[in-house]
């Protein structure tokens, strides 16, 4: 089932185990290296040491949320920052904002059917750091 285009590397953070991992196990079936994590602290680091080129970011996890998260990565001393994707069932127009200004490319509303998520997750490029 690999995908057409090229391969990324996809970090999924998302405190909902099953549904990190499913997503994960799924991108992964389309030829895509995938990692999932389940919570703020595990997606900062992870974004640091896996260099992802997307991170789906669920936005209300505990502790650390998405916008934390989103947040820390930008400030990340890396070359290139990873496409920052929010994955959330949050929709109102202030929560979007918000997500614009933690630093999130594009925002998907869960739950997303799996032809819109991967098509959204390849043809995303990272970006130069700010």
């Amino acid at each position: 089932m690999a995908s057409q285009f090229s391969p990324k590397r996809i970090l999924v953070v998302d405190d909902n185990r099953d549904a990190a991992d499913l997503v994960a196990e799924l991108l992964a079936l389309h030829g895509h290296v995938t990692a999932a994590v389940y919570d703020g602290d595990a997606g900062i680091a992870s974004a640091a040491a896996f260099a992802p080129d997307v991170v789906l970011l669920d936005l209300g996890m505990p502790v650390v949320d998405g916008f934390a998260v989103a947040t820390a990565v930008r400030q990340l001393p890396v070359a290139v920052q990873p496409v920052l994707i929010a994955y959330s069932a949050w929709n109102d127009p202030a929560t979007r904002n918000r997500a614009i200004e933690s630093g999130f490319d594009d925002y998907l509303l869960k739950p997303a059917r799996f032809d819109e998520l991967l098509q959204r997750v390849v043809s995303t490029g990272r970006r130069s750091a700010r």
